[in-house]
């Protein structure tokens, strides 16, 4: 999954890292999936987002992936999402 995000009144790449690196370590945390900054890593009002989880069945991953959007708009409003995209291989 890729999400992109609009960052309003970040200011610096150093105020950036402290909204982004929290995200990924929760999302780590509450879905226990991969998650990393993927690019625009030196743009200070913007941030792509991957996920990427591995699974044998389809439907969850899904479901898990939903509730990744879900969980990002819902608690972390300092970041706009503004596009996400799930694919499966």
């Amino acid at each position: 999954m890729e999400c992109r995000f609009i960052l309003p009144g970040c200011s610096s790449l150093k105020e950036k890292r402290s909204q982004v690196k929290p995200l990924i370590n929760r999302l780590q945390r509450e879905f226990n999936l991969s998650a990393s900054e993927i690019d625009l890593q030196d743009i200070h009002d913007q941030a792509v987002i991957g996920c990427a989880l591995i699974s044998p069945d389809r439907v969850f991953m899904e479901k898990v992936m939903q509730r990744v959007v879900i969980f990002i708009e819902a608690y972390w409003k300092n970041m706009q999402l503004v596009d996400y995209k799930i694919e499966f291989y």
